[in-house]
């Protein structure tokens, strides 16, 4: 009888246990922060086509020589926090770059800017960029921008852009491959 009484008892804290670990599981991800609206963990360096004026993308053109990119990760939450981390955006080592510039970052700020597609006015599709304040770039291309900016809503088919500081919205690297 006590063996039967103490298996029931076991059964039992068992049982409130689970329900209790079922019900804290939506309160410890609410604990998580603002949901992701675009987490990446690779970007593309403006190159080939992309180099210039002649094929902007979502409005913003191309920085006007080649780079290259050694890594880069970041996030965009539903709060419009902005995270960005670039390792080695440079210019890249080929012509039309002066051998002088290769490899190096002449640009002493970069900042980000968020590309949605989003709702206008009359309900008629139109492109919302909204961007960051500048952040500190090393020589070596090493940044890391973390900003908030004040989304639009919607907020679709997000693209993350690094350009150089306001006023020269030219883009060095997006999130892609």
């Amino acid at each position: 009888m006590r063996k039967l009484i103490w298996i029931l008892t076991a059964t039992s804290a068992i049982a409130l246990l689970s329900v209790a670990a079922a019900q804290a599981a939506p309160a410890s991800q609410a604990h998580r922060g603002p949901a992701t609206v675009l987490k990446f963990d690779t970007m593309a360096p403006v190159t080939g086509p992309y180099v210039g004026t002649a094929n902007p993308i979502r409005g913003i053109a191309g920085g006007g020589l080649p780079w290259m990119l050694k890594s880069a990760t970041g996030s965009v939450k539903k709060n419009g926090h902005v995270l960005v981390v670039v390792r080695g955006l440079v210019l890249a080592n080929q012509a039309p770059v002066p051998p002088a510039l290769r490899g190096t970052n002449p640009i002493p700020d970069f900042r980000a800017i968020v590309s949605c597609q989003s709702i206008g006015g009359g309900n008629s599709a139109a492109v919302v960029n909204v961007s960051t304040v500048n952040f500190k770039a090393s020589k070596a291309g090493n940044s890391r921008i973390d900003a908030r900016v004040k989304l639009p809503r919607p907020c679709i088919a997000p693209i993350v852009f690094v350009t150089a500081a306001a006023g020269n919205d030219a883009w060095f690297a997006a999130t892609g491959r």
